[in-house]
């Protein structure tokens, strides 16, 4: 893993903790980054069982350790 990538995932958790749950998408929006790069992000932090998705309607992801 890259250090862009782990830096990523590291701001994706940090985004999570503090506005509770969101889209993939307004993760990305939220910080400044390609959707794609945040979905690949968001599916290996689910991998390491830092996040889960939560199915409201809609799919959201929240940070396990809020």
């Amino acid at each position: 893993m890259t250090d862009q990538a782990a830096d990523l995932k590291e701001r994706v958790l940090e985004y999570l903790r503090a506005s509770g749950k969101a889209k993939n998408r307004d993760v990305a929006r939220a910080l400044n980054e390609d959707k794609a790069a945040v979905d690949k992000a968001i599916s290996e932090l689910a991998k390491e069982d830092r996040i889960e998705f939560l199915y409201l309607g809609t799919s959201y992801v929240q940070a396990k350790d809020r």
